[in-house]
């Protein structure tokens, strides 16, 4: 289908959901974005995006965190909302925050149902452990679908030492193919790969029964996805080898506040046309 750049709403889209998403493993390239508020998700709902996470990401993105550790299930909750509000086709993900997940089953389900009761149609949980993965099984035998996420999970940035490529050892690959087969096992609908070789992704997406999406993970996975703010290249400054810059909105908005500066001081914004 072909979207007009010129248009101001999205040709009718069939809404998709979770099944939607387990029917695109090896027929078609699953698209996906984050977002955290209801201006780009109606920017978002003009697009063919497959399905948008309220990624615990808001913590560097929105509140200008160094990490995503300070990221409350009230955050995540907020902004699940304001997304919601406008966007209605793509499916939408919310993450369950560092300390929802792995201590607590009541917690765990109780976080599960607030970002579900905010407008979530699924959470994603980092990690794949056997506490997380009994975790994980209750919430999907609950009706919460649950999508998987290991390689890089930046809640355990600390264990991992930083933000390091994962799976390069024959070690590592094997850990990774154990976890992800606990994670289908449990009944997530899907898993993202984040930072993981480009080789080992492939392996574990042709093992798999379920989508794999990617982010530095190269294109062996079923699908992709990135930061908004980050592929529209809102921080020049910040562009790891894995990450495109689909545009450059840093030097777009600040010229825009320059003339918008200038304009105010010189006496030409607002003209009489405009009162």
């Amino acid at each position: 289908m072909v979207y007009a750049t010129t248009t101001t709403t999205s040709p009718a889209r069939k809404k998709v959901r979770v099944p939607d998403i387990l029917k695109m493993k090896s027929q078609q390239k699953i698209t996906s974005i984050t977002c955290y508020d209801a201006s780009f998700a109606r920017l978002i709902e003009m697009s063919p995006i497959d399905f948008v996470l309220v990624g615990d990401s808001l913590g560097h993105v929105m509140q200008g965190y160094k990490s995503t550790l300070g990221v409350s299930i009230e955050d995540v909750a907020y902004h699940t909302k304001c997304v919601a509000n406008s966007l209605k086709t793509p499916l939408l993900v919310a993450d369950m925050p560092f300390g929802s997940v792995g201590l607590d089953d009541l917690r765990t389900f109780k976080d599960a149902e607030t970002l579900i009761r905010a407008g979530a149609e699924a959470v994603k949980i980092e990690g794949a452990n056997s506490k997380i993965c009994a975790q994980i099984k209750v919430l999907t035998e609950n009706g919460i679908p649950v999508m998987g996420h290991v390689g890089l999970t930046p809640q355990s940035v600390h264990a991992l030492g930083g933000y390091k490529i994962q799976g390069k050892s024959s070690e590592a690959e094997t850990r990774l193919l154990e976890e992800t087969q606990r994670l289908q096992d449990a009944g997530v609908f899907c898993v993202v790969f984040e930072l993981v070789t480009s080789d080992v992704a492939f392996k574990l997406t042709s093992a798999l029964k379920i989508p794999t999406v990617g982010i530095g993970a190269g294109l062996g996975c079923d699908g992709q996805i990135l930061v908004l703010q980050d592929m529209l290249g809102m921080n020049s400054s910040f562009k790891p080898k894995f990450l495109k810059h689909f545009a450059e909105l840093e030097s777009t908005v600040v010229q825009a506040l320059q003339s918008y500066c200038t304009q105010v001081c010189d006496g030409t914004f607002p003209e009489k046309s405009e009162l």
